[in-house]
Parts: structure tokens; C-alpha cells; sequence
């Protein structure tokens, strides 16, 4: 029986983790309060609800509070039967949470590096990581010869690995970078608009000129921060 309890998302607008929680809300037509946290100047209620890690998304159901991204991407699909999102097959399911974690754990981590860096030499040994991982993402999406990991709909790997298709192309602009070049990775490439142009996802997208600003800032702010390390 579907759940009735109020759900309530605190999150940040910019912050793909709790867009992600979002997308899957959505694609199960789950009704929600969304609560925007200044993740700057953290309120009580974050502090309350995440005194561990102090971070968005918090998913509040009812009475229950889940933390984490993928933790709560999963409750949510227990929870709504509609529209599955994790695969039923125990090996598809645990394949996409291990391409999740790839994901997150290399791709991701390198990508922002090669973002942050001053340095040239880094930024290219960061992106040679980063293109490495993508490799293997771009052999799951022509294994698979679909529209969306998922198959034909969006599915859970498709809503984890999701901010690459607008958050990567954000940070190629802001840092200067090519990463995901169409020649290289033309099912990727492929993959990222088909995400990214899906009437759920489309609407549920932060504005690009106030991200690329965002990301502007962040990165200048970086930067004089490892400068002033740098000196001291």
C-alpha cells in the first residue's frame, strides 16, 4: 500500500545529490514540501536531522528521517512501488549500484579535480583518470544498446550518474575543460541529452547561467585559498 505520510526533501538548489532525490520523487509522482538549506550557513534543523555528516539531501517521511543520497534513492523505491527505478534482477541491481559507486568514487572525484587544480600537470593527470573512468561507463551504455541504463525508461543508474549530463558540460565551460568529447564517447555523449531532455529531468534542473556563476565563484574562491596555503 502506498505510503500517505507527509515527505518533506531539504536540500540545496545547485547540489545534483539532492536533485538526484528529487528526479526519483518525481518519476514516481511522489507529492513533497522541498525545504531550501543554505548548505553556507547551515540551519538547526539540518544540524538536527544531520548531526553526522551536516549535509543535504535529507529525506523526512512521516516521522522517519533517511540521509544519503543513494540510501534514500533506495528507500524511495521500496517505499513507491510505481515506476521502479532499481533493476529486479539481483545481478542488474547490484551492477548499477556498482557503476554508482564508480560513478561517484572516480569519475566524480576527478572531475572536480581537474576543476579545482592550479596546476597544469595535475589537471591533466586528473582528466586522463576521469576519461579512463568514462571508458567504462561509455562500455555499460554499448553493452546494454538502450535509450537510459535503465533500458527504455530512466532507471536508478540513470538517475545516479544523471549530473553528468549537465553539471560536466557546467565545468567544461567554467575550468576550460573537454572531457566528454562526442567522438570518444558518442553513446555517452547520446545518453546525456536523452537524460537530459526527459520532461522529469528538464523541469527539475538548476538555472545554467546562475550555476555557471556558481561555479565560477567556487572555483575563484578555491583558488585563492590554495594560493594563500601556497604562500604560507
Amino acid at each position: 500500500m502506498e505510503s500517505k505520510e507527509v515527505v518533506k526533501l531539504l536540500g540545496f538548489w545547485v547540489s545534483r545529490f539532492s536533485i538526484r532525490v528529487e528526479w526519483a520523487l518525481r518519476l514516481k509522482g511522489v507529492e513533497y514540501e522541498y525545504i531550501e538549506e543554505d548548505i553556507y550557513n547551515k540551519t538547526p534543523l539540518l544540524l538536527e536531522l544531520n548531526p553526522v555528516h551536516k549535509k543535504v539531501p535529507v529525506l523526512i517521511h512521516g516521522e522517519k528521517v533517511i540521509l544519503e543520497s543513494f540510501i534514500i534513492l533506495e528507500y524511495i523505491d521500496e517505499t513507491w512501488k510505481q515506476y521502479p527505478i532499481l533493476p529486479q534482477d539481483p545481478y542488474d541491481r547490484a551492477m548499477a549500484r556498482f557503476w554508482a559507486k564508480v560513478g561517484e568514487e572516480k569519475f566524480l572525484k576527478d572531475t572536480v579535480m581537474a576543476l579545482r587544480t592550479q596546476f597544469e600537470e595535475e589537471k591533466e593527470g586528473y582528466l586522463k583518470q576521469a576519461m579512463e573512468s568514462l571508458e567504462k561507463i561509455e562500455e555499460v551504455l554499448i553493452k546494454g544498446k538502450s535509450k537510459f541504463f535503465g533500458g527504455e525508461n530512466i532507471g536508478y543508474l540513470d538517475i545516479a550518474l544523471g549530473w553528468i549530463s549537465y553539471w560536466v558540460p557546467v565545468w567544461e565551460e567554467v575550468g576550460s575543460l573537454k572531457i566528454v568529447d562526442p567522438v570518444l564517447f558518442p553513446s555517452t555523449t547520446a545518453w546525456m541529452e536523452n537524460f537530459r531532455n526527459h520532461p522529469v529531468i528538464k523541469d527539475k534542473l538548476p538555472p545554467r547561467d546562475e550555476t555557471v556563476l556558481y561555479f565560477q565563484r567556487q572555483k575563484k574562491e578555491i583558488g585563492a585559498r590554495l594560493a594563500a596555503a601556497k604562500k604560507s
